[in-house]
């Protein structure tokens, strides 16, 4: 019986970690869709940021209440799920609790450590179910979030709960005995019932931690992972600072320098970006490592004022788009033109035209994404590309065309308002 345990258990392990790791290659092979991006420097000083603001999560300590159960949440996830290489080994090889030999008197504090993490974990979750589902917290509960993003969340709260309940009962019935917090609990049941209570926990405890493994590529909760390498590739330039395009700057300076120009050079094929193709990679990454938590949002001024922007939904409606082509790639072995765009298929241009490039977005995201480099591409497809700007923006180009400024002024005249 035994022996058939442990068949069972190699191969539901076998082909949990295959189909995560299918999945990951799929989303992998989606963000290699997108532009190459700058080769990677001053790796130190990434290293350094990612310390701090993925691991250390320092933005989320802004606000004291939620940085705490937020890292309660995280903390558990990190360092409980190393009992599961415990649980892997048991279950490959018919053991019990194979590490408390070796580490000795260490192992029920050890356990007793994770029982109290586990206890705080539930507690945030709890929490955040409350503050979702019946305090509805603004940012929490907009309509971007409408359908399978609001479901998604509970799904991941739940989870987690239940996963915590089944660790501490598992432990409550452990016929060791209990640790620091399962032992306050542990029922006077029969041997034979605790040992099957326990066993049926364990079993549902690993099965449901594989189930979550597989959950995670399809969630917003995937951003425990890939909030790592997003922000160690973050750029390091100054927040908010605008990159010019080189093939508008080749051109402005071959009008200026005509001798520079190549002879035979092909016309610019894209300004900005109007679909996924014409993102960076870095940009799709980002697009993957959105945590849906609607701080961007919460923090835009045009989103506040009741425009139409949202810098969350940005970002998820450009994962939603990658994940599109990307299953368009993998049926027809290339990208057939579906008739649709990120830009105008699921971003509008009175999004767009919203955002003030105030960089609060970027500013307040916890894992270091930004909106505004998405926005800033899509914008300049739809100005650059198909000439689609508001009458006053037209005026404006005009004027800094031909006079080098924003006022229909010429240079020669532009101070004598000082005259008088």
């Amino acid at each position: 019986m035994h022996v058939l345990q442990e068949i069972v258990f190699i191969v539901v392990l076998i082909g949990a970690v295959g189909l995560f790791a299918a999945k990951i290659r799929e989303i992998r092979q989606n963000i290699g869709l997108g532009k190459p991006g700058e080769p990677v420097t001053q790796k130190g000083r990434r290293w350094r940021y990612t310390l701090l603001y993925a691991l250390g999560q320092k933005r989320l300590f802004r606000y004291p209440m939620v940085g705490v159960l937020h890292f309660f949440i995280y903390a558990g996830f990190i360092i409980i799920n190393l009992e599961i290489l415990e649980i892997i080994v048991d279950g490959v090889l018919g053991t019990h609790r194979v590490f408390a030999p070796v580490m000795g008197a260490a192992y029920a504090p050890f356990i007793g450590a994770f029982e109290v993490l586990a206890v705080l974990v539930l507690f945030a979750c709890i929490v955040f179910l409350i503050r979702r589902n019946i305090l509805h917290t603004r940012r929490l509960n907009t309509a971007d979030l409408n359908g399978w993003p609001r479901k998604d969340a509970n799904i991941i709260l739940i989870t987690e709960s239940i996963l915590m309940l089944l660790f501490l009962t598992m432990d409550a019935c452990d016929p060791a005995g209990g640790f620091a917090v399962s032992r306050l609990v542990r029922p006077g049941w029969s041997p034979e019932t605790m040992e099957t209570v326990a066993r049926t926990c364990w079993w549902l405890h690993i099965l449901g931690i594989l189930a979550f493994l597989n959950y995670l590529p399809y969630s917003k909760h995937f951003h425990i992972i890939l909030g790592f390498p997003n922000t160690f590739y973050a750029p390091l330039d100054e927040p908010g600072k605008m990159h010019n395009m080189p093939d508008v700057q080749k051109e402005v300076e071959y009008v200026f320098h005509p001798e520079l120009a190549p002879s035979g050079a092909e016309a610019p094929q894209h300004f900005g970006a109007k679909d996924v193709f014409q993102l960076s990679r870095l940009q799709l990454l980002q697009a993957y490592s959105c945590t849906e938590c609607g701080r961007c949002s919460a923090a835009c001024p045009a989103n506040q004022t009741g425009k139409k922007l949202s810098p969350r939904k940005i970002m998820m409606d450009t994962r939603d788009r990658l994940e599109e082509v990307g299953r368009n790639v993998k049926k027809n072995g290339a990208f057939q033109d579906d008739g649709k765009t990120l830009l105008h298929g699921y971003v509008s241009p009175e999004e767009l035209r919203a955002c003030t490039t105030c960089n609060a977005c970027v500013q307040e995201c916890p894992v270091s994404i930004s909106p505004l480099s998405i926005i800033l591409e899509l914008r300049r497809a739809l100005v650059m590309e198909e000439s689609n700007a508001p009458a006053e923006w037209n005026a404006m180009f005009s004027n800094v065309e031909n006079n080098f400024a924003p006022w229909k002024f010429s240079p020669d005249d532009r101070a004598q308002w000082t005259q008088d």
